[in-house]
């Protein structure tokens, strides 16, 4: 078993298509449907494979984010890519270091009010069962 994706259900799709472009997905495959809704498929570009879907079904209203928490998304360099993202027009937060070994972060979210989470991993990468 894998994971294949994640879906989130978007208001707007071209204005979400857009903020995730910024981010850095690549849009993939698009399917219409009758009823005026569709998905669109989108991955990173290091990625194989499709990560993440966004669900536009506009018979069913607004959009709410209920008990979904947050979206992570590993980087290389923080500081380039919230230089990238700023340049694009979205907001990151402030990098914030947690602990002398920990990770950096930054925070922004998007048109829907998801959250996502930008990670740099300190050298050894993240914590695991065998290296915590």
């Amino acid at each position: 078993m894998k994971t294949i994706l994640f879906a989130l259900r978007v208001t707007d799709l071209e204005r979400s298509l857009a903020f995730y472009g910024k981010v850095g997905y690549l849009n993939i495959g698009k399917v219409p449907f009758d009823d005026g809704s569709s998905l669109v498929w989108l991955r990173l570009p290091d990625e194989p494979s499709v990560s993440l879907e966004l669900v536009h079904r506009p018979a069913d209203g607004p959009v709410e984010t209920g008990g979904f928490e947050h979206l992570a998304i590993e980087v290389e360099s923080l500081s380039d890519a919230t230089a990238r993202l700023t340049e694009a027009g979205l907001q990151p937060g402030e990098p914030v270091l947690h602990g002398a070994d920990g990770p950096k972060t930054s925070w922004l979210t998007d048109p829907d009010g998801y959250r996502i989470e930008l990670v740099e991993w300190p050298p050894g990468g993240p914590p695991t069962p065998d290296n915590t």
